[in-house]
């Protein structure tokens, strides 16, 4: 099978380096045509089922929802959120899925088979109940289209809402919470959990607490140099990049640092009062290193500001490929609608000479109307070579969509969810023919299948 990094390398390699649409309030007239134009995959289907709105060709199937039945004895989760799909083998895949969810209010609805797997957790209640946020895995057949298997494989964290996956066949999944032990739990919070692919069940939970005790969203992994690239979701985040002392062992520690811009100490890239951040304005970048990042009083991203750190506006989904990495910036903007960043590493990422031919930094894309792009989050890419970003916002009618950008930075809708959620942890099988995402909650997780290479989009 045609691997996806095979189809892609060529087209991303410099596609993605062409002119964005700068998407303010003077090019209005050209977002509007750009928005009534269906020359993607052509309109959405309305889904009979009232679940997800496709184009034709397109069809999604339930893999795992909800309260099913699990081969542990348990049920699936609710509040299905980041996720990733790892290589098995030639026919199979293991999805690893977050649930963010947070410290109960009330004993759990299984509680004689939560209680059981106490000791395997990470942390639990001070009457001895798991914490309920985790991960759980869905070994998938890609020939047959069916589950295999699906079990919890983390247990005892909370809000675990986004993560990564890693070149070694693992999932980074975080936890976007800052709890203290208390009376009512028993550990602090705010950790990086791997979970490995090769699980069968529940895994040792090992804080990675060299990553930093932040509000943490999501991570990737450079392939080259095994650095760990992290996003933070608060209006005045930090991005963060993790140097391990051994790669593909980060149980071993290693160095945290925050992103700083060149000769701009201080450099605000949130565009809420001035337009700091110019459209694919290439900013070279400079790294901090951050002490204390165990972060006891929650000021890790205050204290690498007052260094000289940049300011993001809530750091969410970010994807790396082909030796570049996109991040959204979900409240960024002029509008507080969403950016997406696009960050370059240095030929000597993390090394001493790296100064002399920085990392950069440049804005891709922000939005000024709602319609063409609200809120992005989870970030994938597709096998004609765009970006895939879930919308995550919430009303009192939401309206999220899976938006397509083109290479230039055209947008298009893929897909509409028609329940009251957000689409969430989307994620192509290695081989490219299937698309994996999550409907928030009430969880369900779908797979899609349809003709990804007949548009690839214009290249202007």
């Amino acid at each position: 099978m045609l691997n996806r990094r095979e189809f892609n390398k060529g087209l991303l390699a410099t596609a993605l380096s062409g002119l964005a649409l700068h998407l303010h309030a003077a090019d209005q007239k050209i977002l509007n045509q750009l928005m009534s134009d269906s020359r993607a995959y052509g309109p959405l289907i309305s889904d009979p089922n009232g679940m997800l709105d496709l184009p034709a060709n397109f069809t999604y199937r339930i893999i795992s929802k909800l309260g099913e039945i699990m081969d542990d004895g348990l049920s699936v989760p609710d509040r299905a959120d980041g996720m990733g799909c790892i290589f098995l083998d030639e026919e199979r895949v293991v999805l690893v899925r977050n649930h963010e969810l947070s410290i109960p209010k009330d004993k759990p609805a299984q509680p004689e088979n939560m209680k059981a797997i106490a000791t395997k957790a990470f942390d639990t209640t001070a009457d001895g109940y798991p914490l309920p946020g985790g991960t759980s895995n869905i070994i998938y057949n890609l020939k047959t289209g069916k589950v295999e298997k699906q079990f919890m494989s983390l247990i005892g964290t909370i809000r675990n809402c986004s993560g990564g996956t890693t070149p070694w066949g693992s999932w980074l999944t975080c936890e976007e919470s800052v709890a203290n032990a208390s009376d009512s739990i028993g550990k602090n919070h705010g950790y990086v959990f791997e979970v490995p692919s090769s699980s069968d069940g529940l895994i040792e939970p090992v804080a990675l607490k060299d990553m930093g005790r932040f509000n943490h969203e999501a991570a990737c992994v450079d392939p080259v140099s095994g650095i760990v690239y992290l996003t933070e979701d608060r209006n005045d985040s930090l991005f963060y990049r993790f140097i391990p002392n051994q790669p593909g062992n980060l149980a071993l520690g290693g160095k945290l640092q925050a992103l700083g811009i060149l000769d701009k100490p201080q450099f605000d890239s949130r565009n809420w009062d001035n337009d700091h951040m110019l459209l694919n304005a290439e900013l070279g970048c400079d790294w901090i290193d951050l002490e204390q990042v165990d972060s006891p009083q929650d000021d890790l991203r205050t204290r690498g500001f007052a260094k000289g750190a940049a300011l993001f506006a809530r750091g969410e989904g970010i994807h790396f490929e082909n030796g570049e990495m996109y991040f959204c910036c979900t409240s960024g903007g002029k509008q507080k609608l969403g950016q997406i960043m696009r960050y370059r590493p240095s030929a000597f990422e993390g090394k001493t000479q790296e100064r002399l031919q920085p990392g950069t930094l440049s804005l891709f894309l922000e939005s000024a109307n709602k319609a063409a792009f609200n809120f992005g989050d989870n970030i994938t890419i597709a096998p004609n070579g765009h970006l895939l970003v879930c919308e995550d916002q919430y009303s009192d009618t939401v309206n999220n969509k899976l938006k397509g950008i083109q290479t230039n930075g055209e947008i298009y809708d893929f897909a509409k969810v028609r329940w009251q959620t957000e689409p969430a942890g989307v994620c192509f099988s290695p081989d490219g023919s299937t698309l994996f995402v999550n409907l928030y909650s009430p969880t369900a997780t779908l797979a899609i299948k349809g003709p990804w290479g007949s548009f690839t989009g214009s290249m202007s």
